[in-house]
């Protein structure tokens, strides 16, 4: 018989028709009651046993972490907690797990700390946490295409391998077919990357950006949702070496058009998460209640889970310059007081968390679009105002991360480009063909990029980064 996963069953109503499910054991009591889970929802179906009308091996063999299937009957649940439950008439163990084995991993079911889930990443998946999150990772990765393909963008997979760096930051991982042991030298002695698979120096990507621009001055709007690479030493709760970036460009579009892009956007892959993965957010929400129970009450979340997706999805980005920003930030409490880690104390600065934080959860109290940062902290392909101080940058802020979107309208202009190129010192050989975009039907055009795992930290209330991909890259990781 074809077996039916646990999220429909559990929206049946009680039937004669036998049915089969199949899932791993999360407990077995009174070696009558199985809680079952496969992985569809984060609720267990319960199945019941008659254990006289089984076999003692086979109830023997049904243990936690193992997998099974169950046919019966569904019927109204006896007990709380449940509507239904299975009153079994067949099982039969399809693998089995070893109690004494089990002890020592997380599938027991005392409570783990996240440091030991992560050591042990292959089964963290099979915790309630991690299938909350990962079933959240899946649908808002699914709601990120659907907004764009409703909105006539179309998808396109930039390069993982390129001789570019986007951001112009120098912090990339080398791909290299060469003899690491013996590399062949040039006259001078350096490493001869002519001798090399792509016979020059290549690297990882480190955004897609680029690329999609070419494309999007073809094919109008296009967005990239790939992996991108960073040999950042950052050994923190919001850095990964290995992440997902979403990266939509747009032709013809000025920076007031990206803004609109952005927070459109973002509403619509968080309410796409609010209205259909109800079970998983009220999980997670509980889940970070009772841990605000143990922290001192100043470290308390203000808002509830869904409480922060609503503040997004039902609130207008507020719009703000950079510098009224820093006008703001100057005349702060905390700054004034020497509250903030980073003093503002100038117009210039590159703000912090701290400081997009405090715009947004104390100053505005709403979600916060900042624009026209200074040139010089920001990307070389940024479009320079009529000041010539500014460029048309945008980050859109977040209560409890700060930054989660960063962009801007990109330079259009083939001889402000060039020099700007110039003055930061990227090659223009290098990136002839970008600077080709420029000679060929130029036009204003924006974009921008949100990391993904931030996206997913965000709707999930996770606390760090690496909670929200599968398998974690960060400096001295690169297990599984």
């Amino acid at each position: 018989m074809k077996h039916i996963d646990i999220v429909h069953v559990l929206k049946q109503e009680p039937s004669l028709h036998e049915i089969t499910v199949r899932g791993w054991v999360r407990s077995f009591r009174s070696n009558r009651f199985i809680a079952l889970n496969d992985g569809s929802t984060i609720n267990n179906i319960q199945c019941v046993v008659d254990f006289e009308n089984f076999e003692e091996e086979t109830l023997k063999n049904i243990t936690t972490g193992a997998a099974i299937e169950v046919s019966g009957v569904l019927v109204e649940s006896q007990g709380q907690g449940q509507n239904v439950e299975i009153q079994v008439s067949k099982v039969e163990v399809l693998g089995i797990a070893d109690p004494e084995e089990v002890k020592l991993t997380i599938l027991s079911p005392k409570r783990h700390s996240l440091e030991k889930l992560r050591e042990q990443a292959h089964l963290r998946v099979r915790t309630n946490t991690f299938g909350a999150v990962m079933r959240l990772r899946s649908k808002l990765s699914f709601a990120v295409h659907e907004y764009f393909q409703k909105n006539g963008f179309y998808y396109m997979h930039t390069p993982i391998i390129t001789g570019s760096d986007a951001e112009g930051a120098g912090e990339m991982f080398k791909v290299s077919a060469l003899d690491t042991k013996n590399p062949p030298l040039d006259d001078h002695g350096n490493v001869n990357y002519k001798e090399d698979f792509f016979e020059k120096e290549t690297n990882l990507t480190v955004s897609g950006q680029l690329e999609a621009e070419t494309y999007a001055m073809g094919l109008g709007k296009v967005y990239t949702f790939g992996p991108t690479f960073r040999a950042e030493n950052s050994n923190t709760s919001r850095h990964l070496a290995e992440f997902w970036m979403i990266e939509p460009e747009v032709a013809f579009n000025n920076l007031a058009d990206n803004m609109d892009l952005a927070e459109d956007f973002i509403k619509y892959v968080i309410k796409y998460a609010i209205e259909n993965c109800q079970d998983d957010l009220e999980f997670l929400e509980n889940r970070l209640i009772q841990e605000d129970k143990s922290k001192p009450v100043a470290e308390r979340q203000e808002m509830t889970l869904r409480e922060k997706l609503h503040f997004v999805v039902d609130n207008n980005f507020k719009r703000v310059s950079y510098t009224e920003a820093i006008d703001i930030l100057k005349n702060s409490k905390p700054n004034k007081k020497k509250k903030f880690n980073y003093i503002i104390e100038e117009w210039g600065a590159d703000l912090q968390s701290e400081h997009e934080r405090f715009l947004v959860e104390k100053h505005f109290k709403c979600p916060v679009i900042l624009f026209d940062y200074p040139a010089t902290i920001k990307a070389f392909y940024m479009r320079l105002n009529e000041d010539e101080k500014t460029v048309r940058a945008m980050d859109v802020l977040f209560p409890g991360i700060g930054e989660i979107v960063g962009g801007s309208q990109r330079e259009e202009r083939y001889d402000v480009l060039k020099k700007k190129m110039k003055d930061m010192d990227i090659s223009e050989e290098e990136l002839y063909w970008y600077l080709d975009l420029r000679k060929f039907g130029t036009c204003t055009h924006s974009g921008f990029g949100l990391g993904f795992e931030r996206l997913v930290l965000f709707v999930t209330g996770m606390g760090n980064i690496r909670d929200v991909i599968p398998y974690p890259r960060s400096p001295g990781n690169a297990e599984f």
